[in-house]
């Protein structure tokens, strides 16, 4: 939700945009009914500084940023916040897991910009050829993306090697796009990747947290701003969020590249089930 983002973001706010920040988690249900002066004074900070605050965090002012705040925690389920511990019962795990996995992509759908997305969907149907990197679990997510998108007609690969994406990017040109792929936006390896693709011409659309050496070097950035805790099953949640912005990259560029195109992937989807059917009955 939007505090996750904003504990996120902590070490990157100036000093003053800080104090706005502890003022908000120290207290957000308080935040939500009162006013701007009320926060100020309470962060000991000025009115526009407290609107600085608002836009650094990518909202137009305090009234987008208070109703954000209002309806996260509207939505917030109960045990999202509670790690797994030694003694918890089944129910108790589903029940906190879930919830989280639910959070995370409830924060998604409230803060995804549509407008990056459909800005993405122009550079990617246009493309020529499009590529996937990422490392660690990032990478799993660019091969489901590969999997995805190689249907869509465009040449497409995913890489998670940093020699390979690094040579990979060195190569590509004008009319090419790159999707950088990084739950924490600062891999040495995938930001200078990114910065080779973009040297050569390349559209670089980077999913990763706001503020992140990666994120710096996209041509167009789709801020992905999640909290990671030292609970180490923060990352299942995590990433299906990047799965879930990979679906909707993956279905919009199938229903902007029109009927014919769709006709083609339902042709495909076809010869593959009765492939399959084959299969079954030879081995059977």
């Amino acid at each position: 939700m939007l505090l996750d983002s904003i504990r996120t973001q902590l070490d990157s706010l100036s000093k003053s945009e800080r104090k706005v920040a502890l003022a908000v988690l120290a207290a957000p249900s308080a935040t939500v009914s009162q006013n701007i002066t009320a926060l100020a004074r309470s962060a000991q900070v000025s009115e526009p500084t407290v609107v600085r605050f608002c836009r650094t965090l990518g909202y137009d002012g305090w009234h987008e940023f208070k109703l954000k705040l209002a309806q996260g925690l509207a939505l917030a389920l109960p045990g999202a916040s509670e790690q797994p511990a030694q003694d918890d019962l089944a129910a108790d795990l589903v029940n906190k897991i879930c919830s989280r996995s639910i959070n995370t992509l409830l924060d998604l759908r409230n803060n995804l910009k549509p407008e990056l997305i459909q800005k993405a969907l122009d550079i990617l149907s246009r493309a020529n050829k499009i590529e996937f990197y990422g490392q660690g679990t990032s990478g799993f997510v660019a091969a489901d993306a590969q999997h995805k998108f190689f249907r869509s007609g465009v040449p497409t690969v995913a890489y998670t090697d940093p020699a390979i994406h690094a040579i990979a990017a060195a190569l590509l040109r004008e009319g090419d796009a790159l999707v950088a792929i990084s739950q924490r936006g600062n891999n040495p390896s995938l930001t200078r990747s990114a910065k080779l693709a973009r040297r050569g011409g390349a559209e670089v659309i980077v999913l990763a947290p706001s503020g992140t050496p990666l994120a710096d070097m996209a041509s167009l950035l789709i801020p992905i701003d999640l909290v990671f805790a030292t609970d180490p099953y923060t990352p299942i949640s995590a990433r299906l969020a990047y799965l879930v912005v990979i679906d909707v990259l993956a279905v919009g560029l199938a229903l902007q590249r029109g009927p014919e195109f769709r006709k083609k992937m339902q042709n495909a989807q076809k010869a593959l089930q009765e492939f399959d059917l084959q299969f079954d009955s030879f081995i059977g």
